[in-house]
């Protein structure tokens, strides 16, 4: 695989020492059950990378300095593949975290975050994920599999770390029992509530933690925005409504990580890859800010 880094046009890969965010590709695809590609999705947010512009508007995130990591590739071993991927994600977020970086981690699927999320639990940091999705994710399992795309925020949300879901419109009845049996760490915004402007000014929990994790998967958006994902639902958030909720996190919460993943890329169709690859910048900008 050619080696290529994020905005590697404008700016050289920096050392990883010196870098202030570390992209860490991760072309994992080893549970999707409905339209496949998303292995392909982390080549094609760094090639799309390179038709960006390193103004976001109010900054330069790019003078703190991006290393791209070479693209993890699942661990040696026995046992299930997704657990292997999941290993070797872990590893390289770790990487990020020891270089005192922020991890952005490029799908693949969604399972990935459960790495991430396991690399901040071993490095002892009390955290919570923000969540954009058009799904919920938290099936106990799902098609034999604990380690799949559908039961990874339950994974995270069972290593102790709370949540806030944004943008879910396709819930099963498992998952909303599971919902209510955990108010007090599992809040939830559906597309409904943000569809009506019922979103509360002050959406994060008072109790919830300083530092955040955002996962953003992209069936969040609207599939007028985002058609190119495996499982893409009507109704969901635009550019502008995504841009405006991380805003909110980032004036309340430090952003110490996030990863965005499902872009399953569609051939001669290069707007959400592009949409992507400006979601990743818009995220770094945000996590300069707060």
């Amino acid at each position: 695989m050619k080696r290529i880094s994020f905005l590697d046009v404008l700016h050289e890969n920096a050392p990883p020492g010196k870098a202030h965010f570390h992209v860490i590709p991760t072309p994992m695809e080893t549970t999707v059950c409905y339209g496949g590609g998303t292995a392909r999705g982390p080549m094609a947010i760094l090639e799309a990378s390179r038709q960006l512009d390193d103004f976001d508007g109010r900054r330069w995130p790019t003078d703190l300095g991006i290393h791209t990591q070479p693209f993890v590739a699942p661990a040696a071993g026995h046992g299930h593949r997704s657990e292997r991927w999941i290993v070797a994600i872990e590893k390289a977020v770790a990487k990020a975290l020891r270089c005192g970086a922020i991890p952005a981690v490029l799908g693949g699927e969604h399972t990935a975050t459960l790495g991430s999320a396991r690399a901040f639990k071993a490095a002892g940091e009390d955290i919570g994920f923000i969540h954009f999705d058009a799904h919920a994710d938290l099936r106990d399992t799902y098609k034999g599999t604990k380690f799949s795309h559908a039961c990874v925020l339950r994974r995270v949300h069972e290593l102790g770390f709370p949540l806030v879901q944004l943008a879910t419109r396709a819930v099963s009845r498992e998952e909303a029992d599971y919902r209510a049996a955990n108010p007090k760490t599992l809040a939830a915004y559906d597309a409904r509530i943000l569809a009506a402007g019922k979103l509360p000014k002050k959406w994060i929990p008072k109790d919830f933690p300083k530092k955040v994790f955002i996962t953003f998967d992209l069936d969040a958006f609207d599939p007028a925005v985002i058609p190119a994902t495996g499982t893409p639902v009507p109704g969901g958030i635009g550019w502008r409504d995504a841009l405006r909720l991380i805003d909110d996190v980032a004036s309340s919460r430090k952003i110490v990580g996030f990863d965005v993943l499902e872009l399953a890329p569609i051939r001669g169709l290069h707007h959400p890859d592009y949409t992507a690859a400006l979601l990743v910048y818009a995220l770094m900008a945000a996590a300069a800010r707060s």
